[in-house]
C-alpha cells in the first residue's frame, strides 16, 4: 500500500496506518509503542462521556498521557448530544488533539443504551453529536460500521451524513452490527463510502497481514487502514507497512513495555497489562504454550520479566 500523510484540520498524521481504540489495551504504553513503530495515530480506549461527566476515577485513568505522546487522540462514547458536546469541550479532554466518536461498538449493553452502533439508527442524534463535538475546535472523526444488519447496509449514506455534520474523517469497520467481529468484511461498502465523500475514509476489519492491508486498499480505494487485534499480536506490522526501521526484538519490545508501564502505573496494572500483551504476541510463536500458565501466575515484575525472556528468547 502507498504510505502517505493524512490531514485532519491543522493536524498532519505522519502515516495512513492507524491503530484502533481497544478496551483494555490501547493505554498510554501501547500507544507510545504504536507510534514508535510508525502508526499515524493511536486512539485511547473507549471513554464514556457519561462516566466523565460524573468524574469517574477509572474512566479518567483511561485519559492518561504525557507531553511525549506525539498525537493525542481520544475515542468518546455516548448517546446524548448535550453531554457529548460538554465533555468534548471539557478540561478532561483539553490535552487531546483529536476526538473520535464511537458509532460502531456492537456490544449489547452499549447498543441497548443508544450508544455505539445504535447511533446508526438515529441519524438526527448522530449528526447532533458530531456537530456538538466540533464546537470543541478540534478535528472530529467517526468510527462506524456498514449498518445494523447484513441485509440492510447504508455505509455511503451514513458517511455523507457524517461529512455534512462536520466530521473530518470516517473509519469504517467493514462488518454490520449483527456480524459483531466475525465474517468477511464488506469491502464494497467501504468503497462506496469512499466514492461518496471528500473527507478521508479509513478501512478497518479483517486485516491480519501486509497482504491483507494491500488487498483492502486496492479493493476500497480508502485513504488508509486501521489495525485492531492484529496490532497487538504483531506490533511490528506498523513498521512493516510504513517501512520505518525497527531493530528491536519482540523480547526488547515487551521489556520496554514493562519499563514504561511500571513508570506510570502501579504494579497490579502493569502485571495485568503485560500478561495480556505477551499472550497476544506469543500466539503464533512455536513452543511457547508451556510458558503460558507461568506467565499468568507471575506475581511480581521481576518474575514477569524472567518469563518474558524465556518465551521470547533472543
Amino acid at each position: 500500500m502507498e504510505i502517505r500523510k493524512i490531514r485532519l484540520g491543522n493536524l498532519l498524521l505522519p502515516s495512513n496506518v492507524l491503530m484502533a481504540p481497544l478496551a483494555g489495551y490501547t493505554c498510554y504504553p501501547f500507544r507510545m509503542l504504536a507510534y514508535e513503530m510508525g502508526a499515524g495515530v493511536c486512539f485511547t480506549e473507549m471513554v464514556s462521556a457519561n462516566a466523565l461527566k460524573y468524574k469517574d476515577k477509572a474512566t479518567r485513568r483511561l485519559l492518561f498521557t504525557t507531553e511525549k505522546e506525539p498525537i493525542k487522540a481520544v475515542q468518546l462514547l455516548g448517546g446524548i448530544p448535550t453531554i457529548m458536546e460538554q465533555m468534548a469541550g471539557s478540561e478532561w479532554l483539553e490535552e487531546f488533539d483529536i476526538i473520535d466518536i464511537n458509532m460502531g461498538c456492537p456490544v449489547p449493553n452499549v447498543f441497548k443504551s443508544g450508544e455505539g452502533s445504535a447511533l446508526m439508527l438515529d441519524w438526527k442524534r448522530a449528526s447532533a453529536i458530531i456537530y456538538g463535538c466540533k464546537k470543541s475546535g478540534k478535528p472530529v472523526t467517526v468510527k462506524c460500521r456498514t449498518g445494523i444488519r447484513e441485509d440492510q447496509m447504508f455505509t455511503a449514506e451514513f458517511a455523507r451524513m457524517c461529512e455534512a455534520s462536520g466530521a473530518d474523517m470516517v473509519t469504517i469497520h467493514g462488518r454490520s452490527r449483527s456480524m459483531m467481529y466475525d465474517g468477511k468484511p464488506y469491502l464494497n461498502e467501504i468503497e462506496q463510502a469512499k466514492s461518496a465523500v471528500s473527507i478521508p475514509v479509513i478501512a478497518n476489519g479483517g486485516i491480519y497481514s501486509i497482504e491483507d492491508a494491500n488487498r483492502v486498499m486496492d479493493c476500497t480505494g480508502a485513504d488508509g487502514v486501521m489495525l485492531a487485534r492484529y496490532g497487538l499480536e504483531n506490533p511490528f506490522i506498523f513498521s512493516e507497512l510504513t517501512g520505518l526501521s525497527c531493530k528491536k526484538t519482540p523480547c526488547q519490545v515487551l521489556k520496554g513495555q514493562i519499563e514504561i508501564t511500571s513508570q506510570y502505573y502501579n504494579e497490579t496494572f502493569t502485571l495485568n497489562y503485560i500478561k495480556k500483551i505477551a499472550s497476544y504476541m506469543m500466539k503464533k510463536r512455536k513452543g511457547t504454550k508451556k510458558y503460558k500458565e507461568r506467565l499468568y501466575r507471575s506475581g511480581s515484575l521481576a518474575e514477569l520479566q524472567e518469563v518474558v525472556e524465556m518465551i521470547f528468547q533472543e
